[in-house]
This record gives structure tokens, C-alpha cells and sequence, in this order.
């Protein structure tokens, strides 16, 4: 089923082209008033505006946090005061000297507008970490909140064990927020902007008279719904293996968004409960599974996630991934069959999901797993959830045409048709994935080489690279391994991974669409 026949209120028209300039729509807002005449708003204003207000909505959230500092007597309540009032002044000013009735953005304000959200919202909230007690420099607090909010799960702190309850959870927080982003961000709006071979997941209407995407906030209020009762589902499990209330909470909003950050310098190897471990790896697997079909199954409706493409896919991948590492860890390693079975099940989801938890350093495992790790911090979730890296539908299709092209040399005249779920794949569809995927690589390789330049060693350079831009979290090695952390990096090599996370997460064209001169020449 598609997610159009699953919102009804959503729905869709016209065929944007790739061009940044195309008038294709998308409303944001309530009903259009009767009679009245939509116009696009001001390029800029329009932008701003709803820049505004996820600033001030940030700013609210800041609030949280100091709750937690005010009841166990913390020393960045004042941080956290102090950047949620500045968080609420700029969105305030900007939504009031930019406020719209209606607006209509088409897709030059959605690329700059998704753009400007993540990274403008970036830098308010790390504004906690640089002011507070930790006193991060920029690069170290630009670097952990970059993390956080694109779930990445990279950090520069230790101490974690015994850091202050408000900071923990305001890492946690982001990771909940920016979870719940990308997820409305893959649903509603790379599709919308046909990035990455998305626009598969976009369904059209006939009826061209109405608006590409409805009410956004319908897409928000469906996930928000899944969203919420899984976390309390897994909050009450983590809670029943032993964590405290606040440890519950705070790795709930990690698993959930696929986002890995702990309470304690050790991860989930802190917690020696093996429910707890079982319990992240259900829900890190079900925040790489893709929310619309889970929304119908939390709801009784189980056919669209029973026949879903990427779903069979990425469990029988992980299936098999997970056989091979246990055998590995069983024989090779000596590890009694149980506890191979559990580390290697967690390990291998929480590296594919993009979590990056981990309860053992799989990169003591020997080389096999560190070659093999390696490889699937490339793999990454399904599309429509929280997940990072390559998707795997985008390893299906590329499969589909390697499959055709051997077809096409063995029977040169055979008409060769590319289907993915039982529709035609077109050429545009086939294009965008190929350009992505050699992007990504393009771009691992590039970010590699630079960190190389640095100073820092191949295997952290290129591991690094890799799990920045896939949104991974630990990379391999000592320094910046399961066991290590990103803290003696240098700060050039900080803002260069920093980049390199949003510009995964942003899957590449819509920072890179806004460099060209035609984007700006409208």
C-alpha cells in the first residue's frame, strides 16, 4: 500500500522536473480559504518564516532539560535558560517580520528551507553545549550536536557516567526530534524533491489541479503517532531489564531514532542484562524499518508490512549477515554459541539500522569482522525511517540492473524490463540512484582523503569518513572505534565530519542543488 492510500488528506499531482526553478507546490498550513487567490510568497520570507517557528518550537524543547536540572540541583540550568530564550527570540522575530497567511513554497524554497532547518537549528542547539559547564569549543559542540540531530550517534565527550542529567538528555532529545525529522523529511519531502531516486516513493495523482503535497502536518501527526507509542513500548522494557527511570528514557529516544548516543561511556555493554540488549536490538531494527507499513500494522493492518519489498530484503540481509558473524564469533573466537548469537545480532543491526550502539568492540573480533563491518556501515536502513546510508532499496534496484545488463549480454534482442515492486523502474528513477550511489561513495572517498591530510591514520580516515556520511556513529580503530571516541580528533577534522553527516543525511543534492548559480538566478 501507499503511503497516498494510507492519508487519504494527503494528496498529490504533477511531475516536477528536476529543476530546482519547476512551480510544482507544497502548501504548509491549514485549508486554503474559499475564494481565495494563492500566490507563492516572497523567496525569502517564506523561508524564514517557517525557519522561525521551528526555532522558537527548538527553543521550547530547551525547556525540558532545565526541568531536569532544576530537580537534581544541576549546574547548565542557566545554559539551557539562556539558549532557549535566544532560541525563542530569532524564531520570534523571524516569524513575525516574515509572517504568511498562505504559503505556497515551491521547490527552490524547499531545498533552501530543509537545508537552512538542519543546519541553522544545528547551531542554536549546540549553544548548551558550548555555554554550559562542559564549555565545548564551537567545532566540539557544532560536532556533537551535528550527531545528535542527524542521529548519527559520533560524540566528543567522556565522563558520560557521571555528567550532569540535563546534558544527557538533551543529547538524547535530539536524537528523539531529529528521528522524527528524517522520517517526515523521507516521506514528504525528498520524495517531493526527487532526490536519490525517491521520487519512487512518491505517489502522483491525475487530478492536476491541486497541490503536490497537502498538509504536511498530517504526514508528522501519522508518524508522530507510531512514534510515540514505540518509545513508550520500549521505554517500559528497558525499564523491566533493570535501567532506571532516566537511563530508560534516554536510550528509548537513542534506539528508537536510530541514533546510538548512551549514558555511559561503555554504550549498552554497561548493562549486562541480556533483555536490555534484545530489547535495543527489536526496536534499533524497528527504527530502520519504514514507518508507513508499521503505522498500518500498529493499527491491525499487516498486509503492507507482510509484502513489503525492503523489508523482506533488509531481513533476510541481516539474517544472513547475522549467521555468518555468529559463526565467526562460535568458531574462530570461541565464544559459547549463545552470547555469539546475541553480540553478533546486536552489533550487526546496530551498524546496518545506522544506530551504532554496541555491547562488545567488534573490532577485536579479527579482521573478517572488521572487513565486514566496514562494508555495512555502507548498507544502511530502509527508506522512510530513521535509518542512514545507502538504503537498501537502492541495493535492489542496482541489483535489478546488474541483473538486466547480464540478461541483455546473453540474449542481446530480449526486451529487458527493470521492475521494482511490481512497477516499471523509469529511466529518471534509474539515473538518480546510480548518481547517488556513486555520490555517496564519491563523497566517502573525498572527505577520506582530506582527513588523510589531517594527519590522521587510513583506518580512521576512511572509517570515519564512512560512518559520517552513512550516519553511523563509531567508525574502526582504536581512536574513534566501539571503544574510542572522536574527542582527540583535531577541529579541522571535526567540522570536515560534520559536514560530511548532514550532508548524508541531507542525501547530498539538497545542500549541493542551493551551490549552483542557477538555483539563485530563479
Amino acid at each position: 500500500m501507499s503511503f497516498q492510500e494510507s492519508h487519504p488528506g494527503i494528496r498529490a499531482v504533477g511531475r516536477p522536473s528536476g529543476d530546482p526553478t519547476s512551480t510544482a507546490n507544497v502548501r504548509v498550513g491549514g485549508p486554503r480559504p474559499v475564494g481565495a487567490d494563492l500566490h507563492h510568497a516572497p523567496f525569502e520570507s517564506a523561508v524564514l518564516f517557517i525557519f522561525g517557528a521551528l526555532a522558537v518550537i527548538l527553543g521550547i524543547l530547551m525547556t525540558i532539560p532545565v526541568i531536569v536540572e532544576i530537580a537534581a540541583d544541576g549546574n547548565d540550568l542557566y545554559a539551557f535558560l539562556w539558549a532557549a530564550a535566544l532560541s525563542i527570540f530569532v524564531g520570534m522575530a523571524l516569524a513575525l517580520t516574515n509572517r504568511q497567511e498562505s504559503i505556497l513554497l515551491n521547490i527552490r524554497q524547499t531545498f533552501l528551507l530543509t537545508t537552512l532547518a538542519w543546519f541553522g537549528l544545528s547551531f542554536l542547539a549546540a549553544i548548551p553545549f558550548m555555554f554550559g559547564h562542559l564549555e565545548l569549543s564551537l567545532a566540539d559542540a557544532w560536532f556533537e550536536t551535528v550527531s545528535g540531530l542527524t542521529t548519527t550517534g559520533s560524540t566528543v565527550l567522556t565522563g558520560l557516567d557521571s555528567m550532569p542529567p540535563g546534558i544527557l538528555l538533551w543529547r538524547a532529545l535530539l536524537q528523539w526530534i531529529g528521528g522524527l525529522g528524517i522520517i517526515v523529511m523521507g516521506v514528504a519531502v525528498l520524495p517531493f524533491l526527487r532526490v536519490g531516486g525517491m521520487q519512487l516513493f512518491r505517489t502522483e495523482s491525475s487530478d492536476r489541479s491541486e497541490k503536490l503535497f497537502g498538509r504536511v502536518n498530517e504526514i508528522a501527526g501519522a508518524m508522530l503517532t507510531v512514534y510515540v507509542g514505540l518509545s513508550l513500548l520500549c521505554a517500559a522494557l528497558y525499564w523491566a531489564g533493570g535501567m532506571t527511570g532516566f537511563e530508560a528514557i534516554a536510550h528509548t529516544m537513542t534506539t528508537l531514532s536510530t541514533g546510538g548516543y548512551s549514558t555511559s561511556d561503555q554504550s549498552l555493554a554497561h548493562f549486562s542484562n541480556p533483555l536490555i540488549h534484545w530489547t535495543a536490538i527489536v526496536f534499533m531494527l524497528a527504527g530502520g524499518l519504514p514507518f508507513v507499513p508499521l503505522a498500518h500494522a500498529l493499527v491491525g493492518g499487516f498486509r503492507p508490512l507482510a509484502t513489503n519489498n525492503q523489508i523482506h530484503a533488509i531481513l533476510s540481509f541481516l539474517g544472513v549477515v547475522i549467521f555468518v558473524t555468529t559463526a565467526w564469533l562460535w568458531v574462530h573466537n570461541e565464544v559459547p554459541l549463545v552470547d555469539a548469537l546475541r553480540n553478533a545480532t546486536f552489533n550487526v543491526v546496530s551498524v546496518v539500522t545506522t544506530t551504532g550502539y554496541a555491547n562488545d568492540d567488534y573490532g577485536l573480533w579479527g579482521p573478517f569482522a572488521i572487513g565486514l563491518f566496514f562494508v555495512l556501515i555502507f548498507v544502511g536502513g530502509c527508506t522512510g525511517s530513521t535509518g542512514g546510508g545507502i538504503k537498501i532499496f537502492r541495493f535492489q534496484i542496482i541489483g535489478r540492473i546488474i541483473a538486466g545488463h547480464f540478461r541483455t549480454l546473453v540474449t542481446p534482442h530480449a526486451v529487458v524490463v527493470t521492475k521494482y515492486d511490481e512497477r516499471l523502474l523509469g529511466d529518471d528513477v534509474i539515473r538518480s540512484v546510480m548518481i547517488f550511489t556513486a555520490t555517496f561513495i564519491a563523497t566517502v572517498v573525498a572527505l577520506g582523503l582530506i582527513l588523510a591530510a589531517l594527519g590522521l591514520d587510513f583506518m580512521t580516515s576512511f572509517s570515519g569518513a564512512a560512518t559520517a556520511v552513512a550516519n553511523v556513529g563509531p567508525g574502526l580503530g582504536d581512536v574513534i572505534g566501539p571503544s574510542g571516541n572522536f574527542a582527540s580528533l583535531p577541529d579541522s577534522a571535526k567540522w570536515v565530519l560534520s559536514l560530511g553527516m548532514l550532508l548524508g543525511r541531507l542525501e547530498f543534492f539538497t545542500v549541493l542543488v542551493i551551490l549552483t548559480p542557477r538555483f539563485w538566478r530563479g
